[in-house]
């Protein structure tokens, strides 16, 4: 049977509901997939009508271990099912690009849901719409993003944040830090952890025989020998030649390389994956590369979990304009991912990931 993927509305009142009715429209969106919408049935009916679309929302019901013959059986007759597991909201709770508290509160219960029915394997893989961080902060949402959210509820030790692409794959050391604490932050310990998450990622996730993997440097030109820091010669350098010694990882790890000709080699082939050291460094050539098809993979976790590489646009919501190309990317994505981690013996993966 093909994976089961649960796919969380985000915020009701951006972008979520109309991408995910357009993805649904899309030509071979749900091949090798059975996707399952967890989120309000109002929001996504609105979705519809906003769209012209001909699709029918349809509940699903319990029990869960059941949702595969669900599932199946509505693949064929135009419907996007559905899942409900929070309070039904109202018109004056979605309201475009102002959520009340009831409709943050339910994009909290939807995560936390998603989380439930992966861990327990009542779905394959979870691929998230956006939140908006801000308005849930201000209802008392304590995590910095779905990230570190997922990571509380799974129990996750590390939790690496990947920017992926057709052809371009980032792993990021640091995430949303000031660029003044970067080199303070970059550490041998956590460089060593996010260089081995990645590495079993690419070996379980991807299903790479020998994947070979980027670190960046920190300073310009890799630091130039030490002209312009090192941070190079002093952290990065030593822990890329502790993997290069370990002559039974099959992984090849390689650098610190210039961060302003890493990815065009990688672009080119040359690597499968590339370390990058911060936020705009490793996000800037991804974007570029794939605006409309990036997706955001956590690495770590004990369940497949991948996300749109953009926010809830609350300027476009209700416009009818979204781009469901970073959707589809992260639904085909996770069902991939799924499928390599049901395949792969994980021995080789799960010795970068426990040292």
């Amino acid at each position: 049977m093909p994976p089961i993927l649960a796919i969380t509305m985000g915020d009701p009142c951006g972008v979520g509901p109309e991408v995910i009715v357009k993805a649904f429209d899309s030509p071979g969106f749900a091949d090798g997939c059975l996707p399952l919408v967890i989120g309000d049935r109002l929001a996504l009916e609105r979705a519809i009508e906003l769209l012209g679309s001909s699709k029918k929302v349809m509940q699903v019901s319990g029990p869960e271990k059941t949702f595969g013959a669900t599932l199946a059986a509505m693949a064929d007759g135009g419907a996007i099912p559905l899942w409900s597991c929070a309070e039904p909201l109202s018109p004056e709770d979605i309201e475009f690009a102002h959520p009340s508290p009831a409709a943050c509160e339910a994009v909290v219960a939807w995560i936390r849901e998603a989380a439930r029915l992966a861990g327990a394997g009542f779905v394959d893989a979870v691929c998230t719409c956006p939140i908006n961080k801000e308005r849930l902060h201000a209802q008392g949402f304590s995590f910095p993003g779905h990230t570190e959210f997922l990571q509380e509820l799974t129990g996750a030790k590390n939790v690496v944040m990947m920017l992926a692409g057709p052809v371009l794959r980032v792993s990021l050391v640091t995430i949303h830090v000031s660029l003044a604490e970067v080199p303070g932050l970059i550490t041998k310990e956590l460089l060593r952890k996010v260089i081995r998450i990645t590495a079993g990622s690419m070996l379980r996730d991807f299903a790479l025989k020998s994947p070979r993997i980027a670190v960046c440097g920190l300073n310009p030109h890799a630091g130039e020998a030490g002209k312009f820091g090192r941070e190079e010669i002093e952290t990065i350098r030593p822990v890329i030649e502790e993997f290069e010694a370990d002559a039974e990882l099959s992984c090849r790890i390689s650098g610190p390389w210039p961060a302003d000709t890493v990815f065009h080699r990688a672009m080119s082939g040359e690597f499968d994956a590339v370390v990058a050291l911060y936020h705009d460094q490793g996000l800037i050539p991804v974007k570029l590369a794939h605006f409309s098809d990036g997706v955001n993979v956590s690495l770590g976790l004990p369940i497949v979990r991948t996300s749109v590489d953009h926010g809830t646009a609350y300027d476009i919501a209700g416009k009818g304009t979204a781009d469901p190309g970073s959707l589809i990317a992260a639904v085909r994505m996770a069902a991939s991912i799924a499928v390599n981690r049901g395949n792969l013996e994980f021995g080789c993966a799960n010795r970068y990931d426990s040292k």
